[in-house]
């Protein structure tokens, strides 16, 4: 059985010796694969040497030791290249969302001691030192106080804050040089956004004041439950929160189909009310940030360090976008998309009718009359195609600002849960209520 626990690195030199010995390990690989094939007659392309499994695992594995930024590197490409990244290495790059290895008990303890001392175990009645998560930042024990209560308690890796952009950096060149990663993925974007998140995911003062803030936003509303923060237990390393009893939401495949259209229903309502109400959006659409109470039929939400507060300039300009596809007026949808932050400077118009005609696709589940099958769509694929025409222009058109790239995220990933979920949503319904109310015309 392969032990699941490996020590983080902590210095930016072990980090980096780290990827030395895997790009060396690849290398050699290649070599041996290069001239294994050309003995047999065949003439492989590097990019075919770099992709055997044996050199994907090596990656996989190497970057599941890092933890951190690497991992979460690996985490990104996966959700936001989609097809672009060859289906060998998306499903390697999938497994990194949960495949983390813990931290030794050893290198756990020195942890706790140092920012609970010596004394740490004091408030607790048990603390659990096996995990039963760990991920790209940190791992998450089981705790009981003496009241109790059950916590979950979230530990970050040590050495993860001060490495990031290093480790970014470090993944980003072993990526380029190997090859492994098609050069019509935007990668420099890619990064840069990682790099942004990471330092916001890697503050866990800033996570639980994101949670306070959507707890206040949310209000009473019965569909949803954010466990609470213990502030007296928790700092920038460490965030300790009450346990909350849930079931992984994919597993929810199985159950009738009015409990998958109803949580695909709330789940696509909250996004909305994140949008055009909250101002602030959860950014990280990733399946594990949300459980299911089978017993209360609600649903839990997890993982505030991608939280993002956005203006009233961005929220208005999609809530005109999105009217503009309702109305299949596409002339307010190219003025909201200007004010969301596209076509900064002059465009061509076929580039620009191009870039709209991907919104209008993307917008097709709210202006559906009824119940949209997520299940049986293929929009995801469309949009996608789509994108890639549009990739090849890229000197066109100019990047939106961040918040919109992580919106569409949030969106693109609530529409994967639906499908995943087999649901049927009826979206224009969701957002007539936004419809009626009074907003801003972009300018």
């Amino acid at each position: 059985m392969k032990n699941n626990e490996a020590k983080v690195p902590t210095s930016r030199l072990s980090r980096l010796s780290k990827m030395g010995g895997l790009a060396s390990r690849l290398a050699g690989n290649v070599l041996l694969e290069g001239a294994k094939q050309l003995s047999q007659g065949k003439s492989p392309s590097m990019q075919q040497l770099m992709m055997t499994p044996s050199n994907i695992g090596h990656v996989a594995d190497k970057l599941s030791q890092l933890r951190g930024a690497a991992m979460k590197v690996g985490q990104m490409l996966s959700m936001d290249a989609g097809d672009l990244v060859p289906p060998e290495l998306a499903e390697i790059l999938a497994k990194l969302r949960s495949g983390a290895k813990a931290m030794p008990h050893k290198q756990l303890t020195q942890l706790l001691v140092e920012h609970w001392g010596s004394d740490w175990i004091t408030p607790f009645a048990q603390f659990e030192l096996r995990p039963f998560a760990a991920a790209s930042i940190g791992q998450v024990h089981l705790a009981y106080l003496d009241t109790g209560e059950k916590l979950a308690i979230k530990i970050q890796y040590p050495g993860i804050r001060d490495s990031i952009d290093s480790d970014i950096d470090n993944v980003a060149t072993l990526l380029k040089v190997s090859r492994l990663i098609p050069a019509n993925v935007k990668l420099d974007t890619l990064l840069a956004e990682a790099k942004a998140q990471l330092h916001n995911e890697a503050d866990y003062h800033f996570e639980a004041d994101q949670i306070a803030l959507y707890q206040q936003q949310l209000g009473d509303d019965s569909h949803f439950i954010v466990p609470k923060v213990y502030q007296q237990l928790s700092n920038n390393s460490i965030l300790t929160m009450q346990f909350v009893e849930g079931v992984a939401i994919e597993s929810l495949v199985q159950s009738p189909q009015g409990v998958r259209d109803q949580v695909a229903t709330s789940l696509m309502g909250l996004c909305f009310k994140e949008l055009f109400e909250f101002k602030l959006v959860q950014s990280d659409p990733n399946f594990a940030n949300f459980q299911y109470q089978t017993d209360t039929q609600k649903i839990v939400l997890f993982d505030f360090g991608a939280t993002r507060t956005i203006s009233d300039t961005l929220s208005n300009g999609y809530l005109e976008l999105m009217l503009g596809a309702a109305q299949q007026d596409k002339t307010q949808m190219a003025l909201a998309a200007k004010q969301i932050g596209f076509f900064q400077d002059s465009i061509d118009p076929a580039q620009q009718q191009l870039i709209i005609d991907i919104f209008y696709q993307a917008c097709e589940p709210l202006c559906f009359d009824g119940e949209y099958d997520f299940g049986q769509s293929n929009l995801a694929k469309r949009i996608t195609q789509a994108g890639k025409v549009m990739s090849t222009q890229q000197n066109e058109w100019h990047t939106p600002p961040t918040d919109a790239i992580f919106i569409h995220r949030k969106l693109a990933g609530m529409y994967l849960l639906a499908a995943k979920l087999n649901a049927k949503v009826n979206v224009a319904k969701l957002f007539s209520v936004y419809q009626t109310k009074t907003h801003d015309k972009p300018v």
